[in-house]
């Protein structure tokens, strides 16, 4: 009975076995299978893991391209500094690291946490900077506690570095990291978090040209994450060389004339529109912004009612005052409103319906002609000639000669001024265009508005015959081959269409103003080199209690004073150079702008010994 059942049972144990091997060979198969399947088909992404495990890889930051004036000076160049950065993924604790940091470079732990979290977007192998542009001392306290800061890197970043200091502080730019917005940009498909782009100025608008290649440093790490060889390097590749027309001298020349009067100065070539130099004041220090700007010192500039960080030279308007005359001049020969021998008689005011329009020589000028009311900037002759004139014309003349919209200029933000008319001003107010409008726009005020790079243009164009140029500001870039990858060219944006006869009058009539006794540029002509101009004043608001007071200009408060204006262009005979000038708050144009214009130019000619002011000068 047992043997039997014993050998009953013996199929059911071979049964038995056979499933077992069967399902031995199936794990060990599935096991081949894994296997085969990390060697084989994974083998490429398993090694490149393993190597991340003994192999760190540290990009190189590429230095920015270079900037130098017309003559090769060097404007912006970089220069090494140390960044303080950390690996994420060999952090263990993040807060004993960051408080150790703290210590070691005597910096607040809130903002390295901050920076901590910020770097948290990056791609995980990719370092966090925490602390960048640090001293040697704080870079050789962090090196010699390595061992306790597991994951911190010490770099050398490229840093702009800027030469001659802020006086092409708005013209160059400066940079900042890249944020979201610009990420989610198709054109910074190349950037990652953490990248510094440009954010105004050339810096931004140059960016494809200035932008380097990164490279990348291959290093064989231990366990605790320290430097045990190098395995391989791949050098950054630096930016494009820019090429400015500007001349730093001329550009530190209008820096200085301007001083710490808030303001702009832009001077031309009135032959390609090149611009020499352009200062905006106040200015601010771009190297704030290469080594990371604080936010107390980001507020500093952002609340100052100076406004340093705005461009005034192309997004500053302004009532042109007297300087427009030269536009209204134009329309008036051009319509045939006016003549050279068209002759009014002034007396210190003329009434329109009810309101007295008042010149700004209280006693008048007496008659007085086209010539005599540019070169003396009577009010009363063009309050005249407006009215017979009317708005249209002047409008379209001084559209023409390059006011009231942008220029083409290749900075970011140029702003389009104000050309007013009736059309205008029944889309805008829905009211209709009154006589009084057109008087006080035949001095340049009222609703009028302009840049001034458009008072630089238009004197250039009178200058030159009629041509408006395009302002131009790089001449070209070139790659560290010496190849031009781009090369700037004059451009005329239209022609003016006036009578060259009659722009013949104008500079006569600018020249006067300048040289000739009882001109409002008097004071300011040139030794050796005659310059024609026009001085203006522009009113900022109505200050009647105060004139009536005859209040000084340093009795007045400062954002109640009138603009001070200057646009001209020299030699007369043959113009080479258009310039314009304007000193917010200044006062008189003859006394606060013309000088300005008179220092910049005795640079441009290397003129040594300025005619000193006269008293018999003119006071618009």
């Amino acid at each position: 009975m047992m043997l039997e059942s014993a050998g009953g049972s013996h199929p059911l144990l071979k049964k038995r076995f056979v499933v077992f091997c069967l399902a031995a060979a199936g794990v060990f198969l599935l096991l081949m299978l894994r296997l085969w399947h990390l060697q084989v088909i994974n083998h490429e992404r398993y090694l490149h893991l393993s190597e991340k495990n003994r192999i760190r890889y540290i990009p190189i930051a590429a230095p920015r391209g270079p900037v130098y004036d017309r003559n090769g000076i060097l404007l912006v160049d970089n220069r090494p500094s140390f960044t303080v950065s950390v690996l994420r993924p060999e952090v263990p604790d993040p807060e004993e690291l960051l408080a150790k940091l703290a210590t070691l470079l005597h910096q607040e732990l809130p903002a390295l946490e901050k920076k901590w979290q910020a770097g948290r977007s990056l791609p995980r192998f990719r370092p966090i900077p925490l602390a960048e542009d640090v001293g040697r001392n704080a870079m050789e306290m962090v090196q010699e506690n390595s061992l306790q800061l597991p994951g911190v890197l010490v770099e050398v970043r490229p840093v702009r570095a800027y030469p001659k200091g802020n006086a092409a502080a708005h013209i160059l730019g400066y940079l900042g990291e890249i944020d979201l917005s610009e990420l989610r940009n198709p054109d910074f498909s190349a950037y990652r978090g953490g990248d510094l782009v440009g954010k105004s100025g050339l810096e931004k608008t140059l960016e494809p040209y200035l932008r380097g290649v990164e490279g990348e440093r291959r290093v064989e790490v231990d366990v605790q994450g320290r430097e045990l060889r190098q395995l391989r390097t791949q050098e950054a590749l630096p930016g494009n060389k820019v090429f400015l027309t500007l001349r730093q001298d001329l550009q530190e020349a209008a820096d200085q004339a301007l001083g710490e009067q808030a303001g702009s100065v832009v001077v031309l070539s009135v032959k390609t529109g090149e611009v020499l130099a352009m200062v905006s004041k106040p200015s601010f220090d771009p190297a704030l912004f290469a080594r990371g700007i604080s936010d107390d010192e980001w507020r500093k500039l952002t609340n100052n009612p100076r406004h340093p960080l705005e461009n005034k030279a192309i997004q500053g308007q302004y009532p042109p005052g007297s300087t427009f005359k030269m536009a209204v001049a134009l329309a008036a020969l051009r319509s045939g409103a006016a003549g050279p021998g068209t002759t009014f008689d002034c007396q210190g005011s003329i009434q329109v319906g009810n309101r007295e329009f008042r010149c700004w020589k209280e006693e008048g000028h007496g008659p007085t002609n086209l010539h005599r009311a540019l070169k003396e900037s009577c009010d009363v002759w063009f309050y005249q000639v407006a009215l017979e004139t009317g708005i249209e014309a002047i409008a379209a003349a001084a559209r023409d000669l390059g006011l009231g919209s942008r220029l083409g200029f290749p900075l970011e933000g140029e702003k389009t001024g104000l050309i007013p008319d009736r059309e205008w001003k029944r889309a805008r107010f829905r009211q209709p265009w009154y006589d009084g409008e057109t008087v006080i726009a035949g001095i340049g005020q009222g609703f009028v508005l302009v840049t001034p790079l458009q008072l630089a243009v238009m004197s250039a164009a009178i200058a030159n015959g009629g041509q408006v140029l395009q302002p131009r500001l790089v001449e070209k870039v070139e790659n560290w081959k010496g190849e031009t990858v781009y090369s700037g060219a004059p451009k005329i944006l239209h022609a003016a269409g006036f009578d060259p006869r009659n722009l013949g009058l104008i500079r006569r009539a600018l020249t006067a103003a300048v040289n000739e006794i009882h001109g409002t540029g008097y004071a300011s002509r040139l030794a050796g080199v005659t310059m024609a101009g026009k001085t203006g004043t522009a009113q900022v608001v109505k200050l009647k209690e105060e004139k009536e007071k005859d209040l000084s200009l340093e009795e007045i408060n400062y954002r109640f004073r009138d603009h001070a204006l200057f646009t001209g262009f020299a030699p007369a005979d043959a113009p080479e150079v258009a310039i314009s000038v304007v000193v917010e708050h200044g006062g008189h144009g003859s006394s606060a702008a013309a000088p300005v214009a008179k220092a910049v130019l005795s640079r441009y000619f290397g003129l040594n010994e300025p005619i000193p002011g006269d008293e018999q000068a003119g006071s618009d």
